[in-house]
C-alpha cells in the first residue's frame, strides 16, 4: 500500500500494560519513523479500590517513555467486557472517528483472557470497516495465533521496552523478567536458525503479530524506475 508519510497508528488494548507487554519495541518503532501514533486502553480497571487513577498515571509514564503522546481510556468495567459490548463498540467508533487510523493492532480474538477476546472482537469488527490495515499482536495469553509478522528489535528499542514496563508498579503479580525472556526467546520456535543467522548483528528480540489485512495498491507509473 501507498503510505502517507505519516502513518496514524491506533493501538487498542483491554487493560493497562497490554500495549507494552505485546508490542512496546513496535511502538517505540513507529514513533522513531515519525508514525502518529495513538494508544486506547478500554479499560483502566479499579486497582486496591480506587478508580483507576494509579494505573492511567503508569500508563501515561510508559507512554511518555515511549514517546507515545495520546494516550487515551474508556471506562469500561475491569472483567466485564462480555456484559458491556453495546458500550465498546460506541467507544470504538468514537475513537476510530477521531483518529480515522491507516492502521491497527489490537488482541488476537482467541486468547484465555475473555476481557482480550471480547476486544479482539470488537475491534476487528469496527477495523475491518474503519481502517485500511489491521493487525492482531501476541499477547501472553494468546491461544492458536500463528505469527506471519514478525518485528525484530534492537538493544536501544528492547530498552524502551523495558523502561516502559517497569512503570506499571502496581503489577507485582507479573514476573516481567519472564516476558522479557519471551521477547528475547520466543520468535525462535517459529524462525528457523538459518533464518535468524542473516539477523543484522544488532538483532534484539521480537514481537510477533498476525496480519488479519493488508491492503496494497499499485505503484504508481510517475513512481516506477
Amino acid at each position: 500500500m501507498t503510505y502517507p508519510a505519516v502513518r496514524s497508528v491506533l493501538v487498542v488494548v483491554a487493560h493497562p500494560d497490554d500495549a507494552e507487554l505485546s508490542m512496546g519495541m513496535r511502538i517505540r518503532d513507529h514513533v522513531l519513523s515519525g508514525d502518529r501514533v495513538r494508544v486506547h486502553c478500554l479499560s483502566a480497571g479499579p486497582t486496591d479500590g480506587d478508580d483507576g487513577a494509579a494505573r492511567r498515571d503508569e500508563c501515561l509514564a510508559a507512554a511518555k517513555v515511549l514517546g507515545v503522546s495520546d494516550y487515551t481510556f474508556s471506562s469500561i468495567p475491569d472483567t466485564r467486557f462480555s456484559d458491556h459490548r453495546g458500550a465498546i463498540n460506541g467507544a470504538l467508533f468514537d475513537t476510530f472517528a477521531t483518529d480515522r487510523p491507516d492502521l491497527v493492532y489490537t488482541h488476537y480474538p482467541d486468547d484465555q483472557h475473555l476481557d482480550h477476546a471480547v476486544t479482539g472482537e470488537e475491534v476487528t469488527t469496527v477495523a475491518l470497516r474503519e481502517a485500511a490495515d489491521l493487525i492482531h499482536f501476541r499477547s501472553p495469553y494468546s491461544r492458536n495465533l500463528e505469527p506471519n509478522l514478525y518485528f525484530v528489535g534492537t538493544p536501544e528499542l528492547l530498552g524502551a521496552k523495558r523502561a516502559a514496563l517497569a512503570c506499571f508498579t502496581s503489577q507485582q503479580q507479573l514476573d516481567m523478567t519472564v516476558f522479557d525472556g519471551l521477547t528475547t526467546l520466543a520468535y525462535r520456535q517459529h524462525v528457523h536458525h538459518r533464518v535468524v543467522e542473516r539477523f543484522p548483528a544488532n538483532a534484539d528480540g521480537a514481537e510477533m503479530f498476525h496480519t488479519a489485512r493488508q491492503i496494497l495498491h499499485a505503484t504508481p507509473a510517475a513512481a516506477r524506475p
